[in-house]
């Protein structure tokens, strides 16, 4: 009875252990059925999606005096803001010490003014008074010139020398008055224009304050712009330079997607073409877009990089609150379509020289058949012979014993 067990029965279950592995192991090969239909020729590249149209917030320009710009507050990244929110503050501790100087230096001026007001009109009193004692002498010349007629020509010489020596006095006297009229005048000009100077920086002073203080002119998304030096987003504590864009308020009506094309593919990009747009923080969303702008001169890609590309710019069509500027989008760019194709997925096809082939799915498993190819996309390409849209091929090769890293095929699954 053992050796009859050992016979007949073992075997009986060595081969229904084999078969059974042979079902099991078909079974772990993925398929999909050959499609037919509208083949899309298609280009995918990753990018950034922009307002088109936005308010740009930048640093206020002040005077060399008040020292650099420091952010002591700052609106949060993406928050919504309404007209009037305060969005940026500077450090106001150099202005503010400004304006104290420019009202000291002010008042001081203010004083010396009248100082000198005070002083002039002193001068200009004793030079009044000296020319009233000169008029004053040169009368009494004049009366004793008049009434000299009697005395020697001695005498009379004498005392017209006397008179036209106060004559000249008067007039010298006079014109010292003029002069120095003249001259307070113009101390008085000079003196009011350094108070206007005064004024003027004390002004400037008050004036800066307010432009320390960024408010927001609309409502809108305050998207913060990075720093040229660091790479990273403003935050509290860094300077910045008059200028110099910090705070984006996007309208969010007309949005755009920026990418970079390869300058291999650049020729197939053209005005006009249709888009959808995924953005990686919501993939289950799809936005439909349009190509408005391809760019004539290549730049390189990035700072380190010296490979070229193209910039594109993209239209979004529709709005969503999902869609903000900043965000990473998954661009896909529709170059042309193929109708009534007959295509597969790209793992469906393998290699070998330069023929290609599929494995198809029989009744029995799966067999080889050699096919002619056409165009292809990211996911798919076309077959133009060698199999029809009735068959079924393996996205695996089903006679590999093991998978590239050592990777077991999961069980079969009929795409659709």
């Amino acid at each position: 009875m053992t050796k009859l067990f050992s016979y007949i029965i073992l075997p009986i279950i060595f081969l229904g252990m084999l078969v059974s592995c042979q079902k099991e192991k078909a079974k772990e090969v993925p398929v999909s059925s050959v499609q037919k239909g509208t083949f899309y020729l298609d280009l995918y590249e990753e990018g950034e999606i922009e307002a088109i149209n936005s308010t740009n917030i930048s640093a206020p320009s002040i005077s060399w005096r008040y020292g650099n710009l420091k952010i002591t507050q700052i609106v949060k990244d993406g928050k919504e803001v309404k007209t009037g929110d305060t969005l940026i503050v500077f450090d106001p501790s150099e202005v503010k010490k400004g304006v104290v100087e420019a009202e000291s230096r002010l008042q001081m001026s203010y004083a010396e003014l009248d100082k000198l007001v005070a002083q002039q009109k002193s001068d200009l009193e004793g030079l009044n008074a000296d020319y009233e004692s000169t008029k004053i002498a040169q009368e009494i010349s004049k009366i004793r010139f008049e009434s000299a007629n009697y005395e020697a020509e001695i005498k009379k010489k004498e005392i017209r020398l006397n008179l036209e020596k106060a004559n000249i006095a008067l007039i010298r006297a006079k014109e010292q008055i003029d002069n120095k009229i003249k001259i307070q005048k113009e101390e008085i000009k000079q003196k009011k224009l350094s108070i206007d100077q005064d004024i003027a920086r004390l002004e400037e002073a008050k004036e800066t304050i307010n432009k320390l203080f960024l408010t927001s002119p609309s409502p809108g998304i305050a998207i913060i712009s990075k720093s040229w030096s660091s790479g990273n987003k403003f935050q509290i504590g860094d300077q910045c330079w008059p200028g110099f864009p910090l705070i984006q308020l996007p309208d969010l009506s007309t949005l755009r997607a920026n990418v970079k094309i390869n300058e291999v593919d650049i020729s197939k990009i053209t005005k006009g073409l249709k888009v959808e747009i995924k953005p990686d923080a919501f993939s289950d969303s799809v936005f439909s877009g349009e190509v408005v702008s391809v760019a004539n001169l290549a730049v390189n890609k990035d700072s380190k990089s010296k490979i070229k590309v193209f910039p594109v710019e993209i239209k979004i069509n529709e709005t969503n609150e999902k869609l903000l500027p900043g965000l990473n989008v998954s661009c896909r760019i529709i170059l042309g379509k193929i109708e009534n194709a007959v295509f597969v997925a790209l793992d469906a096809v393998h290699a070998e020289g330069e023929k290609y082939y599929v494995f198809k799915k029989t009744a029995g498993g799966f067999e080889k058949a050699y096919v002619e190819t056409g165009a292809s996309n990211s996911d798919f390409i076309i077959i133009t012979s060698g199999i029809d849209e009735k068959d079924k091929v393996a996205l695996a090769d089903p006679f590999e014993k093991e998978l590239k890293d050592d990777k077991k095929v999961t069980p079969a699954t009929e795409k659709k």
